[in-house]
């Protein structure tokens, strides 16, 4: 049975000014699908995630997620999870928290908590004083604890040591189910292979190619990681 759609692409143009950041990227996510957004700096991952978070709006085509163009509901239904701290850096952790149950209604505060305490970070401690891998994985838990359909992750293990990232992989491999998708854009490929159904390649701003992981080893002879090299070496 195929699964629904829970996020697509259409003809997908962004630019700025003379530079242009996406050029016509179409794409369709089901549900179930952990997904790799793969591709250099500045193929438009961001630009893609930031548009699907209602935070940019495109200069041609459409983004639907569960149906739906980037609005309020949408943003009800996804879970953002940006490249750089989106926090007031003054406030503290059980602040943070306290602001996810706030505004979300989706959010397991005490799941959160618990997430938190495993990876060594304190309730009383200051976002400020965090560096920047703590931080990050602070706002990744926040992320992953909502109870959403689909979770856009911009670079989630970027700035991270190797021990913390099998346990964000981890996380992000229970925290989710059949019902929701996880588009995460990453440079690390060989720590996410396993984990990943699908990659969606981005190339100057449109998809070069949309595979599932095992059709892609199968048809190439390659493991993802070395496809990405083969494809975009210098």
């Amino acid at each position: 049975m195929n699964e629904p759609v829970i996020y697509e692409a259409h003809r997908l143009r962004k630019s700025y000014g003379h530079k242009r950041a996406l050029a016509g990227a179409d794409f369709a996510v089901t549900t179930g699908k952990l997904v790799g957004l793969l591709g250099p700096n500045g193929s438009g991952k961001t630009t893609l995630l930031k548009i699907s978070a209602g935070l940019l709006t495109p200069t041609e085509g459409v983004v639907y997620i569960d149906g739906q163009q980037p609005g309020v509901y949408t943003k009800g239904v996804t879970s953002y999870l940006p490249d750089r701290m989106a926090l007031p850096t003054e406030i503290r952790v059980a602040d943070a928290v306290s602001l996810y149950e706030d505004f979300y209604t989706d959010f397991d505060a005490a799941k959160a908590r618990a997430m938190l305490k495993d990876l060594h970070i304190e309730a009383k401690d200051r976002i400020g004083a965090m560096s920047k891998g703590t931080q990050e994985k602070m706002q990744l838990c926040l992320t992953m604890r909502r109870a959403a359909r689909l979770y856009l992750l911009d670079e989630p293990l970027g700035g991270v040591d190797p021990a913390a990232r099998d346990y964000i992989l981890r996380t992000i491999l229970r925290n989710y189910n059949e019902n929701a998708a996880v588009v995460l854009s990453t440079h690390l490929i060989g720590d996410i292979e396993t984990a990943l159904d699908e990659v969606i390649f981005l190339k100057d701003g449109a998809v070069f190619r949309q595979s599932g992981v095992d059709a892609l080893r199968e048809e190439t002879g390659r493991s993802v990681d070395e496809y990405f090299r083969e494809v975009y070496k210098c």
